[in-house]
């Protein structure tokens, strides 16, 4: 099961033991509020995808933020999604640092513990998939604007085919199927390539891997998902942003990579940054449901155990190494200008 956002999307939906084994992660669902998305093209004015070559091979990445109090330094690695697929990380640079530090604090995540075995949580696989479609049995054309749907239907020709199942889905999946299938014939890749690298480094010098992980408990998933299936969404929203992505922000996409790949700090700053993950969220925590079991108020909580994680860190190492998503990182009121505000030395990579 990829880590990707509908992942860990569908482990919401199916409180199965599935989750127990998956983070959610949060690169772009964290910030308090998405930009506004540029106006999406009328549907006759074609599908614009300007064709930036994304680079491959062996690259290095950006350079290190350092976070420094009392002669103690961590260093952060900025991260973006999605990166070039077949990128090879030239990594000896940051190997060198994970080395000599006594703690890697991994990316913050959530998890969801359904309390069940493998074998029950298997059981509730149907359950999950019956949760992709509306309540009332409505297809996508008859869920969305008509507009909407017209937009939608030679991006569906261009980057998933003929495949008709996907018209049975609510919005807020049937978007994000679209939106990784873009990716990927995009040259873009979704995974976590640069966690996963971070994580054998860490382990191969006997470095602590501390997670920063917020855990949420579901004690009966069953009826979870039969409230869910129950549930209308307002994930119109939702479906046009991320409309508006692939279709406006494609080459922006593949700079952002390809500035990331290249250690190009000053153009990850400037580049523009849209993401439709705040509206996609929304559609879901916002139900009575993600009330109750605490998901409302995800995102501060989240924060604030990655803030102590950090402090606690530098208090009791000499050098130290995080993975932080960029917006996170650079944003005016991120996890790092948090840091700054309470008195510790920010700087950025050159």
């Amino acid at each position: 099961m990829r880590r990707t956002w509908w992942c860990a999307m569908l482990m919401w939906l199916s409180f199965a033991a599935l989750a127990q084994q998956s983070a959610g992660t949060l690169q772009d669902a964290l910030p308090e509020t998405a930009p506004e998305m540029p106006q999406a093209p009328l549907p006759d004015a074609g599908i614009v995808d300007v064709e930036t070559v994304v680079v491959s091979g062996a690259l290095p990445g950006p350079g290190l933020w350092k976070v420094r109090k009392d002669g103690h330094t961590l260093y952060v690695l900025a991260t973006v999604s999605p990166l070039p697929r077949r990128m090879q990380w030239e990594s000896a640079g940051v190997e060198s640092v994970v080395a000599r530090s006594q703690r890697v604090l991994l990316s913050p995540s959530f998890t969801l513990d359904a309390g069940v075995g493998m074998f029950r949580g298997m059981l509730l696989l149907p359950s999950l998939l019956k949760a992709r479609r509306n309540p009332d049995g409505a297809t996508l054309q008859q869920s969305v604007s008509p507009g909407l749907y017209a937009r939608w239907t030679p991006l569906k020709q261009r980057y998933l085919g003929n495949d008709r199942g996907v018209e049975q889905w609510r919005p807020i999946f049937a978007a994000q199927e679209l939106y990784e299938a873009a990716m990927r014939k995009s040259g873009l890749g979704l995974d976590d390539v640069v966690d996963k690298e971070v994580r054998r480094m860490a382990r191969r010098h006997g470095v602590d891997l501390r997670a920063v992980n917020f855990k949420l408990e579901v004690a009966d998933p069953k009826a979870a998902i039969r409230e869910f299936q129950a549930t209308t969404l307002a994930d119109t929203d939702c479906f046009a942003k991320t409309l508006s992505r692939i279709e406006t922000d494609l080459e922006s996409m593949r700079r952002r990579a390809n500035a990331w790949a290249t250690g190009d700090i000053a153009s990850l700053r400037a580049l523009p940054y849209e993401s439709q993950y705040s509206a996609c969220i929304r559609a879901v925590t916002e139900t009575g449901l993600a009330r109750r079991l605490g998901m409302d108020d995800l995102r501060p909580r989240i924060a604030d155990l990655w803030i102590a994680a950090a402090e606690d860190t530098l208090a009791t190492n000499a050098s130290s190494f995080a993975m932080l998503p960029l917006s996170l990182v650079t944003a005016p009121d991120g996890y790092l200008a948090r840091l700054q505000a309470k008195g510790y030395e920010v700087e950025a990579p050159r």
